[in-house]
């Protein structure tokens, strides 16, 4: 995922939680705020460190960043998105981790076929 697509800055991340919605699954929470004037979707990813260790925090992230790269034709492109892990998502592969986020992607309707 390229620099210009991610969320870093704190108050990026807290304007999303204020203003945003958000839609959750037993492994994932996303929320999702509309920015009219963008062109492209960007993401941000939290992991908590009650999830594992430096390298499972890190292998989940990069799970979710390919997922992203994978759906990128199908998701709608004038939102800031993030992504916060829940406990279960330490045990989980890579199908497992796009499976659970395609389905948040879908009740939340941002993907679209």
């Amino acid at each position: 995922m390229k620099k210009n697509r991610t969320i870093k800055k704190d108050k990026e991340f807290q304007l999303v939680f204020k203003k945003g919605n958000s839609f959750a699954n037993k492994q994932l929470v996303l929320y999702f705020l509309e920015k009219e004037k963008q062109t492209r979707f960007r993401i941000g990813i939290s992991v908590s460190k009650k999830i594992g260790n430096a390298v499972v925090r890190n292998r989940f992230k990069r799970y979710i960043r390919q997922a992203f790269y994978e759906l990128d034709e199908n998701i709608k492109l004038e939102y800031d998105l993030i992504v916060i892990a829940r406990a279960p998502v330490a045990t989980f592969d890579f199908a497992q981790t796009k499976g659970s986020l395609l389905h948040l992607l879908k009740k939340t309707s941002l993907y679209v076929r």
